[in-house]
């Protein structure tokens, strides 16, 4: 059974950091692209970033020089660190690999 299981979301002032994790169980996070979407209510679900099995990550413009995707294979983990936060990016944020989701996260960044 695959599982995608985001942490790290909470509440932070505007050009704050927060770290998110996503930890995976039956799926290999070494051979599996991962990616990160966000998600306002009422608003579609959008890409943030991605890191495919070779390690290799990609950004939504939205994020480029602020966020970092990045993965420790031992720890089957995804992680997106997310630096110079504004109010914008304030969003339920979710995990994807294949095609499993996990539940979210929330992040709040305020003014």
């Amino acid at each position: 059974q695959v599982q995608l299981a985001e942490s790290g979301g909470g509440s932070v002032q505007a050009g704050g950091s927060l770290r998110l994790s996503c930890t995976a169980s039956g799926i290999i996070v070494r051979t599996n692209a991962v990616d990160w979407y966000r998600q306002v209510p009422g608003n579609q679900r959008e890409y943030v970033a991605g890191i495919n099995r070779y390690g290799v990550p990609t950004y939504a413009d939205s994020v480029k020089g602020r966020f970092t995707i990045s993965r420790d294979i031992t720890k089957n983990t995804v992680f997106l660190q997310m630096n110079s936060l504004t109010p914008e990016d304030t969003a339920s944020y979710y995990c994807k690999s294949t095609t499993f989701w996990g539940q979210g996260t929330w992040v709040t960044v305020s003014s």
